[in-house]
């Protein structure tokens, strides 16, 4: 209940704290000032009366308790100022014969800004300069109060000033707190655009892989589907069969990277799943559809075959696809070759043709496509090497070593240097 009640006071505090100030400044005032009128007409009150060596309250006193307490509405803007100007006053006030126990507290106050808002340098002067002000009212008081009130006014300038750097040091922590908040903020964002990005040009990877290989198959046995209608009606409906197969592979592949699209992160505890990423053990279908587009592929193994991480896996088949794609469409008539060499820690892929190899260094797919461009960035970012090119003996060599690990370990792959997983 109290919360309830105290909370909109601090937050009309926090949004308006100059009329904050005005409200403490003018208390602080009507209070000394009401006590002086008090006193002006009964002098024995708190024992002010002129035989006991004080000089009663007029118009000057309370000139100079509007100047001791007044600029405390600025105090948020020049505390060091508001500080010294309502010493200075409260010291006048005191030497001229006024009652010395008035005047003393808004310097107190001004004091905890100081602390609260500067350096610990500057609420050190301040500090010096209230027990200055006290030491004298105390001097100019009674008789035997100067001992205690030393130590009285120590005490509460330790407080008012123990309060304020308690204060200052709050709000650098909330400051640093923010900005360290602030920058955890931009670098997440940094990140998820990353992120994005990568993911964008992993999907724009996995499209061009899956349309260009097999619409360059489906084109290949198009024209000879054409060219033998009539003549062949047998080779005719087998490049017809061939065109229809691959095009039921590839809406497959279309839909399960589509369902990957679309799967909503709730939906992955639900039994929702999609086909599973293509990977050598696929290969054999892979260099099926190529030859029925009339290249003759030899695929030759050499060391243990043995599973794959899925991301290898998926590498590893993404370039034997692209560089047979590449032989369709660059090479003309031409045999290929797939060779898988198992090493102990890596993979090497060597793909090679006996085609037109020096005018597909030039090919626009090989310098200013997607097909290399495509296989490099996959072999980088699983830490491999690349190397294409034509052969001194003619046609053309794409040759690729992938570093393998375990099949159990995250299908996630390595990031680029320089950049942390999410």
């Amino acid at each position: 209940m109290g919360t309830r009640v105290v909370a909109p006071f601090r937050r009309f505090a926090a949004t308006n704290p100059l009329i904050v100030d005005v409200v403490l400044a003018l208390v602080f005032t009507g209070m000394t000032v009401a006590i002086e009128v008090a006193v002006a007409r009964r002098p024995w009150l708190l024992g002010m009366a002129p035989e006991h060596g004080f000089r009663l309250p007029d118009r000057f006193s309370m000139m100079l308790t509007l100047v001791a307490n007044l600029p405390l509405a600025l105090r948020r803007r020049a505390p060091l100022v508001v500080l010294l100007i309502s010493c200075a006053a409260a010291i006048v006030y005191h030497a001229l014969g006024y009652y010395y126990g008035l005047n003393t507290m808004p310097p107190l106050l001004a004091l905890y800004t100081v602390a609260a808002q500067r350096s610990p340098r500057l609420a050190a002067v301040g500090a010096v300069a209230i027990l200055v002000m006290w030491t004298h009212a105390f001097l100019v008081g009674p008789v035997g109060l100067l001992g205690a009130g030393v130590v009285q006014a120590g005490v509460m300038i330790a407080v008012a000033w123990g309060f304020g750097n308690g204060a200052r040091l709050l709000t650098d922590r909330s400051r640093r707190l923010a900005e360290l908040s602030e920058r955890l903020s931009r670098d997440q964002e940094d990140r998820a655009r990353r992120a994005v990005t990568q993911e964008r040009v992993r999907i724009a990877r996995e499209l061009h892989d899956v349309v260009a290989h097999h619409m360059s198959v489906i084109s290949v046995q198009a024209g000879l589907a054409r060219y033998v209608f009539a003549s062949d009606p047998v080779t005719a409906r087998d490049a017809l069969a061939t065109i229809a197969q691959t095009g039921s592979e590839v809406m497959g592949e279309m839909r399960r990277l589509l369902s990957v699209l679309r799967i909503e992160p709730e939906d992955e505890g639900d039994g929702v799943s999609y086909d599973p990423a293509p990977g050598l053990d696929q290969l054999g279908q892979l260099v099926e559809r190529v030859r029925s587009a009339g290249v003759a592929v030899e695929v030759t193994v050499t060391g243990a075959a043995r599973p794959l991480a899925p991301g290898v896996d998926l590498c590893a088949y993404r370039i034997v696809q692209e560089s047979l794609t590449n032989v369709l469409k660059h090479a003309g008539p031409a045999r290929a070759g797939v060779s898988l060499l198992y090493r102990p820690a890596e993979l090497e892929i060597r793909v090679t043709d006996d085609g037109g190899g020096s005018e597909r260094a030039a090919a626009p797919d090989c310098e200013k496509g997607h097909g290399l461009i495509g296989m490099r960035e996959r072999v980088k970012l699983y830490k491999g090497t690349m190397a294409a090119g034509p052969r001194p003996l003619g046609g053309f060599e794409v040759v690729v070593t992938l570093p393998l690990s375990s099949p159990t370990e995250d299908e996630q792959p390595p990031m680029p240097a320089g950049e942390t997983s999410l």
